[in-house]
């Protein structure tokens, strides 16, 4: 976008700051290469502006906008960040401006204290001093040929307090030459009707040149709301990170923000087609950031979209929209229906057929879905273990015959007070015509029982010399029974060509183990004999 473009009414310009502001967040941190891989991924989302951070605060900063000019961006243009000088200083002496344009981005965005009372208690300097530092700092940064974003900070709370010097601030940047003008509710205080109604006073002071954007907080669970309030007043840039990373609370969150936006008040954001990508985006970054996701996160999260109770999935099959507010594949999501002891009938059929499996349920859809009731009772879980739930079906239907039966494990664990702990498991299992009996080591029990289990079948069942574990959780059911609660297991397993999860309940952890890892290789020698499904296939593609 050029400096003087006018403002097309329809377009909402995103800027992200997930690698300034959201890196400040309580656990997160991101290596230079981390900020690169983002910025590469923000760019293929279609973002407007893309913040990369504050060159002038440290070495890995100023690195980044060395670095990021070899990604070859199509789309995002990049933002250095910065303050206005400082007290009683020059602009051009400023080291944070000179590293703000030393930086080669060609948009710069600055911050300038918008609340008397911050100007003189946290600065400490006149309000008419802030004044000459805002008109300063963006005439320097203009004369250098950058775009100016001026982030009016703590512009709500100081427009409430002192009306008149909190526009004078605004009035400072765009006299000066600033091409945006961006409110900040940057302790996260403030309430949408408020915002609207600020930004519209804000509106008709300055007048139509002026453009006007909103920075928000979500101290007060709003920071989305607050932004969409502000748009309607009039607003046409929104600052916000991806998955509303941040500090305190975190910002608007832009994965909620640029939907409701486009699916919801039809204005523009990204460009043609990119918002398929959005949970992609959402999903890549919380990887990179080492955060675990949301899974109820609105849009993109793994729940946003999934239905568990018999009434809403009946509703789903016969129109979506009866329990969804957008279609999942506007964002890139997916819809998925869970099978617990909420679920119905129309639960199982949606969910075998999503499995890729073809069974005919019949009169026996009532047992299998009591079954389930009874199960989930007892403490297991079939949301997250699609394998173990295809395999109960099975069973109840009479459509499985095991591959081996157990005659009796044994688990040994010896510590000394001078070695590591040992584990051993010793194993007897029928299968086909004979009995295997064998033992084998491992890191732990459970370990030492899936070798165990290995060593008795592959030479049999070659198959599962392709597969191996992957991720394995334990969860505690009733943490007043302390040491003697009951557990779930979820494992999950991988063949080269697709994963898939099993469970297992119990008071004592290794049956519960066993039972999952006894569903894993079931599952893989099921998959066997009926061959790779297209379904199995699709979930696996990249």
């Amino acid at each position: 976008m050029a400096v003087n473009d006018v403002v097309d009414r329809a377009k909402i310009y995103i800027y992200d700051t997930t690698l300034r502001d959201g890196a400040q967040g309580e656990g997160i941190s991101l290596s230079l290469e981390d900020k690169l891989k983002i910025a590469a991924k923000l760019d293929y989302l279609g973002v407007d502006y893309l913040e990369g951070g504050w060159p002038g605060s440290n070495p890995k900063d100023m690195e980044f906008y060395k670095r990021v000019r070899s990604l070859g961006l199509r789309h995002s243009r990049v933002v250095a960040f910065g303050s206005t000088r400082r007290p009683l200083t020059q602009a051009e002496s400023d080291y944070n401006l000179v590293c703000l344009v030393q930086s080669g981005a060609p948009c710069g965005c600055l911050v300038g204290k918008a609340w008397d009372y911050h100007v003189e208690t946290a600065l400490g300097t006149t309000l008419e001093e802030n004044l000459a530092m805002i008109a300063d700092s963006v005439h320097f940064l203009k004369a250098h040929g950058l775009e100016v974003i001026f982030d009016a900070e703590h512009f709500f709370d100081g427009f409430i307090r002192n009306r008149d010097y909190a526009l004078a601030t605004l009035k400072a940047a765009a006299q000066a030459g600033a091409d945006w003008i961006v409110l900040c509710d940057t302790n996260g205080g403030a309430l949408p009707h408020q915002v609207k109604d600020i930004v519209e006073q804000v509106g008709g002071t300055l007048g139509p040149e002026v453009r006007l954007g909103i920075h928000t907080h979500n101290d007060g669970e709003l920071a989305v709301a607050n932004a969409l309030a502000a748009v309607a007043a009039g607003a046409r840039q929104v600052q916000g990170t991806i998955n509303g990373y941040g500090e305190r609370c975190g910002n608007a969150c832009l994965a909620s923000v640029i939907p409701n936006l486009e699916l919801k008040l039809g204005y523009a954001c990204l460009p043609p087609g990119n918002l398929t990508r959005l949970t992609d985006v959402s999903r890549y970054v919380g990887e990179i950031a080492n955060v675990v996701p949301h899974n109820s996160q609105p849009f993109v999260g793994r729940s946003a979209f999934a239905h568990k109770g018999g009434v809403h999935v009946s509703g789903i099959l016969k129109d979506a929209t009866t329990y969804e507010h957008v279609d999942p594949r506007a964002v890139g999501n997916e819809r998925r229906v869970l099978i617990s002891e909420l679920s119905g009938a129309a639960n199982l059929r949606y969910k075998l057929k999503e499995l890729g499996v073809d069974l005919e349920l019949g009169d026996a859809v009532r047992a299998v879905v009591d079954e389930i009731k009874r199960l989930e009772y007892e403490g297991f879980q079939f949301e997250g273990a699609d394998a173990s739930l295809e395999l109960l079906v099975r069973k109840t239907l009479g459509h499985y015959a095991p591959a081996f039966k157990l005659e009796s494990f044994k688990v040994l664990v010896e510590k000394h007070a001078d070695r590591d702990m040992i584990s051993e498991a010793v194993i007897k299992l029928r299968v086909k015509d004979h009995v295997v009996h064998t033992a084998a080591e491992g890191n732990g029990p459970v370990n030492a029982l899936d070798n165990a289990l290995r060593k008795a079948l592959e030479d049999i069942y070659p198959v599962l010399k392709r597969m191996r574990l992957t991720d394995y959780k334990v969860r505690v059911l009733d943490e007043k029974d302390g040491t003697g609660a009951k557990v779930r297991v979820l494992i999950e397993s991988q063949d080269g060509a697709s994963s898939w999860s099993t469970v297992g309940v119990s008071e004592n952890i290794i049956e519960a183990s066993w039972q999952a890892l006894v569903d894993s290789m079931d599952y893989a020698l099921l998959r066997e004999e009926r061959g790779a499904l297209p379904s199995d296939q699709a979930k696996a593609a990249p």
